[in-house]
Order: C-alpha cells, then sequence, then structure tokens
C-alpha cells in the first residue's frame, strides 16, 4: 500500500450509507484507517499486466466504492496472473462527506489539472506503467447518463471501445462510445488516460446520489469483475 496525496483524506466510516454496507473484515477496516491519511493505493499481484481498478472520484457515488472493498475482499487469495491497483476512494474526504466534488472541484473534470487528486492518480497511473484502467461510477435518474452504461472512445485508443463492447457483451451495461477521447468535455479520468494511450473505460450503475440503490453494488461488482476478465483475470 501507499499514497497517492496526503491532503485528501478523511474518516470514511462517518458516512453510514458506505458502513452499513460493510462488513468489517480485518482488510476493510485497515482500508478505512489508511484512507484517514489519504488516498490509498493497493497493490495485488506482482507479474503481468498492470490494470487499474478506480472509484469514488465523485465522492457522492458509492455503490463503486463499496464494490472495490468487495472487490479487495474477494482477491485478496486469489493467484492473480496478473497485477491489479485498486483505489476505492478517489477522494476520503468526499466520501466522508457524501459530496460529489472535492474542495468544490470535479475531479473528473480536473485529471488535466495540475496536482489536483485526480491529476495526481493520473500520474500515478503513468509511473506505474498502468496498461489498462477502469474507473467505477454510479448515476442517478435525470442525469447523465441516467441509465447502467460504459463510456469509451475509438480513438486514439482502440483498445477502449474493445473493452467496453467485451464488458457491454458480458453483462448488458449499455454502451456510449465517443469517436475521441475528450470530445465530449475535459478532464475525464478516462478521457486523459486514452489521451495518453492507456485503454481506459468508465463504468456506471444506476443508483440515487449519495445512497446504494437495491442490487447496485452487485452490479457495480460484476462491472469490475468483467473488466478484469478482459484480461484473463
Amino acid at each position: 500500500m501507499s499514497y497517492i496525496s496526503d491532503f485528501s483524506g478523511g474518516y470514511i466510516a462517518r458516512n453510514k450509507n458506505i458502513l452499513k454496507h460493510l462488513e468489517l473484515t480485518p482488510i476493510n477496516l485497515f482500508i478505512l484507517e489508511k484512507s484517514v491519511y489519504g488516498t490509498p493505493i493497493f497493490k495485488m499481484g506482482d507479474s503481468g499486466k498492470k490494470i487499474m481498478i478506480l472509484s469514488g472520484i465523485h465522492g457522492n457515488e458509492l455503490p463503486p466504492q463499496i464494490a472495490n472493498l468487495y472487490l479487495i475482499n474477494y482477491l485478496i487469495n486469489s493467484e492473480l496472473n496478473n497485477t491489479i491497483y485498486l483505489i476505492p476512494f478517489a477522494a476520503p474526504k468526499s466520501s466522508m462527506n457524501n459530496e460529489r466534488t472535492f474542495n468544490s472541484i470535479d475531479l473528473n473534470r480536473a485529471s488535466h489539472i495540475e496536482n489536483s487528486v485526480s491529476n495526481l492518480i493520473v500520474k500515478s497511473i503513468e509511473k506505474l506503467d498502468i496498461f489498462a484502467v477502469g474507473d467505477f461510477h454510479s448515476t442517478a435518474f435525470n442525469s447523465n447518463p441516467g441509465c447502467e452504461s460504459i463510456f469509451s472512445s475509438k480513438s486514439p485508443t482502440s483498445e477502449s471501445f474493445l473493452i467496453a463492447n467485451y464488458i457491454s457483451r458480458d453483462i448488458g451495461s449499455e454502451m456510449i462510445s465517443f469517436d475521441f477521447a475528450g470530445s465530449a468535455y475535459k478532464g475525464a479520468v478516462e478521457d486523459v488516460c486514452n489521451l495518453n494511450g492507456i485503454p481506459s473505460i468508465t463504468c456506471e450503475v444506476l443508483s440515487p446520489f449519495g445512497n446504494v440503490g437495491r442490487g447496485t453494488v452487485e452490479r457495480s461488482f460484476s462491472q469490475m469483475k468483467s473488466f478484469l476478465s478482459y484480461f484473463g483475470i
């Protein structure tokens, strides 16, 4: 374990909508403790391609953050043929406060802004030589996209589209694909990674902001497992 930043920490256990969906295993308690001091990143495995699972870019999108902890517990005793980096809480302070933004900054519009939390995550992705990134979110009715979906782009990193297509066929999430990364808006982790030649997607499940809809943790967990399955994990 290491830290992406030391200024983004928070007491995630204060968010009761997260806590009530967690089994307080030793692993989960360890992660909650470490999140007080910043944005922790966890490494599993030490061979093959390096893959990242990211959640919590928006602190009030709860199902994928919980699902990421499920995934860590699921993988902890597995023999992995690749290396997986996991960031369950991108901005623990935002998760603690059940807020979309971090210090009034939308981190999924700020990955290109020097030293924002999401920019530091992108820099870590590059430094660690990560091969592909799955960024996991939730969306609400009457918001964008407002349905369970997978965002990808066809250029300049065509494998983004291939990964999204695989997950869509595997578990049924709707595909939303752009011809060129960053054409809709700037600063998303997925787009900045794709523009830098790192195949990346954004997966969404449908849940009210700040809450956990029925079955949405399980759906996010399925998206994560399908993303890993694309790489034979």
